[in-house]
């Protein structure tokens, strides 16, 4: 029976699920923002500004559609108020997450702390406008497993999306990463570290949080701050994004493919369809140069374009050992899409 991975209907809607306005420490305003996404062909933005949550509804229409987020972070040995503790900002190790609201009207700023919630930037001005629930006491940032759980944790319980980020720019590894729970996806590209040189295509860290046992998504996003032009070489945005297929444009229908992994995630190439029968995986994608096949063993495989034919399908054998199955698309660029991981004992149910 043929199972799709990606829905048969619906449409993909270009999205950028990591973003900086000057809302926190960005350069744009949110309709600066929508205004140069859109032309770059993008229909999501989530605005996920530091310790700020506030909602972007306003700029929503028929051809776009704004999330609206936050972006929480924890810092080893370091307190929101950026006393020197005999250690540089370079220095610090810690680790940033995504909340994303699942509804529109959901608004209201998890894991708050009255005296301690650090907006950083222009977005200082703007804390007044910050609803928390004022029966709660406040909620302490602590840097540890433990610590950042509890957040993601109450975050998924009060109505959000979670997502890890950056772990290359946060310094953390598997060994930190095993510890945390709570987190629906990970971001497996993350531009703006990218572009600064550091290395946060992050193919490898996701198998090794998949080998943990934890099944989540992973996405690709920009987390733009634009300290420089658009069209700059080291602009920060159209770099790494996600595509969304969702039956229409609109905060439900997309909120629902986030949480069924109705995705995948891109840094250029376009997959178009995705489905697994009798044992077998096949996808169609834009010209590749390799089309890979990873699995939760060692076992891999790769199919590569003949000559100066490019590679637009592939179909692998999937087995019993195998665990999970994630398909990679390259192009003639080194640029990549993924595909999120699907389990073998959930293609079997």
């Amino acid at each position: 029976m043929k199972k799709f991975l990606l829905s048969e209907n619906g449409t993909f809607y270009k999205a950028n699920l990591h973003s900086h306005s000057t809302f926190s420490d960005g350069k744009l305003t949110p309709e600066q923002m929508k205004k140069a996404y859109m032309e770059k062909g993008y229909s999501i933005i989530a605005f996920t500004d530091h310790n700020i949550l506030l909602s972007h509804n306003y700029l929503s229409d028929d051809k776009f559609l704004a999330l609206n987020g936050m972006e929480i972070d924890f810092y080893e040995g370091w307190n929101p108020d950026f006393v020197d503790q005999g250690k540089t900002y370079l220095t610090w190790k810690g680790c940033h997450v995504n909340f994303i609201a699942l509804s529109p009207d959901n608004v209201v700023q998890p894991c708050y702390n009255r005296k301690k919630n650090h907006v950083i930037g222009t977005g200082q001005k703007y804390t007044d406008l910050i609803k928390f629930d004022t029966s709660k006491p406040d909620f302490e940032k602590i840097y540890s497993g433990e610590g950042v759980s509890k957040a993601m944790l109450e975050a998924q319980q009060n109505g959000f999306y979670v997502v890890y980020n950056h772990p290359a720019w946060s310094l953390e590894s598997i060994e930190d990463i095993k510890n945390y729970s709570g987190f629906n996806a990970l971001e497996i590209c993350n531009y703006g570290s990218c572009i600064l040189g550091i290395d946060d295509y992050n193919p490898k860290i996701y198998d090794d949080v998949l080998r943990t046992g934890k099944k989540v998504f992973c996405i690709g996003a920009d987390d733009n701050h634009n300290h420089v032009p658009l069209d700059a070489k080291d602009s920060d945005s159209f770099g790494a994004f996600t595509m969304i297929k969702a039956d229409k444009l609109d905060y439900p229908s997309v909120v629902k493919a986030l949480l069924n992994g109705n995705f995948y995630a891109s840094q250029g190439p376009e997959i178009f369809d995705l489905y697994y029968e009798d044992g077998k995986v096949y996808i169609t994608c834009s010209d590749a140069e390799r089309i890979c096949l990873t699995a939760g063993t060692r076992r891999a495989k790769a199919v590569y374009a003949n000559g100066d034919k490019p590679l637009n399908s592939a179909v692998f054998n999937i087995t019993d050992e195998d665990v999970y199955f994630r398909l990679t698309v390259e192009d003639k660029n080194k640029l990549h899409a993924n595909t999120n991981a699907y389990f073998l004992e959930d293609l079997i149910k």
